[in-house]
């Protein structure tokens, strides 16, 4: 745990010898009769003696709040030195268990995980700490003992972390699609990044346009699909010279402004332009499904035609997976 403080202190503001000497004491009244005889006390008593002998008002905090948040209505660490050392300790327990095998399984959590996790989820997202978990993580296991940096249930930690981000998010009334979309193949484990995709595409999806264009995308990934397990993948770009109606061109016009408008926007985390950007497609995207059969006779505008929802395709992934999305 000590290792593992004094990595993440400087990640959420705080002193790193201070959050090492906390993380240092945080279990040592363990061992004291008082939280023997009640263990409720247990942080609680090491803060008191912490003061008592002496140390950093910081580094006693640090030692009574490091358990926290105990339950679902329990507040979480706010101050720096406070954060990283209960980061450190629930992250270095759900590393040390996954990693020996003992990950929850149904209704069985005998180390209490689940709840050091969504800990870990609740002081990332009421800190809005900008952290990568999976690198996090990944720290962690090196300090493991050599037979255990491998173990493969290792590997499943980002997706446990997923799935309690969805059990919290879905015990809030949010949609847990919305979510599932916008992490389904992203390998961002940065929380506060992932919710603010997920509510600009949720604010999106709430509009008219949003919830067309949806429609739209989902009805060209399903063309795609069937013709690519046909023909195989249609990703090149679409040659301008084969369009054969004004609906076509307009759609790649459209496509050309704004792809490029979304990929700025979501490299400077700036999602909601980028869902703003993408629901200007609503209307050209309505009248070519409306005006265009996309499967021709003539081969090479049905291919054709085919990259040209290849290229909606490559921006909806930019954003989601729409398949996700319910509805």
């Amino acid at each position: 745990i000590v290792r593992l403080a004094g990595h993440v202190a400087p990640l959420v503001g705080a002193d790193a010898a201070q959050a090492e000497r906390a993380a240092l004491l945080a279990k040592a009244d363990l061992g004291t009769g008082m939280v023997g005889e009640f263990p409720e006390l247990q942080g609680v008593m090491g803060g008191y003696y912490a003061r008592h002998d002496g140390e950093a008002d910081a580094v006693a905090t640090a030692i009574a709040e490091h358990y926290m948040p105990r339950g679902h209505n329990d507040g979480v660490p706010d101050a720096p030195v406070s954060i990283a050392v209960a980061l450190a300790d629930k992250i270095d327990s759900l590393t040390a268990f996954f990693a020996a095998g003992e990950k929850p399984g149904g209704s069985g959590d005998p180390y209490a995980l689940r709840r050091a996790a969504l800990g870990v989820i609740r002081i990332i997202r009421d800190n809005a700490l900008r952290l990568d978990l999976v690198a996090l993580f990944a720290f962690a296991s090196d300090g493991l003992p050599a037979a255990l940096r491998d173990a493969p249930d290792l590997d499943l930690l980002a997706g446990f972390m997923a799935e309690r981000l969805r059990v919290q998010l879905r015990g809030e009334g949010a949609r847990h699609d919305i979510l599932a979309a916008v992490s389904t193949g992203n390998t961002d484990s940065d929380i506060v990044r992932l919710l603010a995709r997920t509510e600009a595409l949720a604010a999106m999806l709430a509009t008219e346009d949003g919830s067309n264009l949806l429609a739209a995308t989902k009805r060209a990934a399903n063309i795609l699909r069937i013709e690519d397990r046909k023909d195989g993948p249609h990703d090149g770009r679409p040659d301008a010279s084969l369009y054969t109606q004004p609906e076509e061109r307009a759609l790649a016009e459209a496509l050309a402004r704004v792809i490029p408008a979304v990929e700025s926007a979501i490299g400077a985390e700036r999602f909601t332009d980028a869902m703003v950007a993408a629901a200007t497609l609503r209307p050209v995207l309505d009248a070519f499904f409306e005006a265009v059969t996309v499967n021709a006779d003539d081969p090479a505008i049905r291919r054709n035609r085919l990259q040209l929802l290849s290229e909606l395709r490559r921006m909806t992934v930019l954003i989601a997976d729409f398949s996700q999305i319910e509805g």
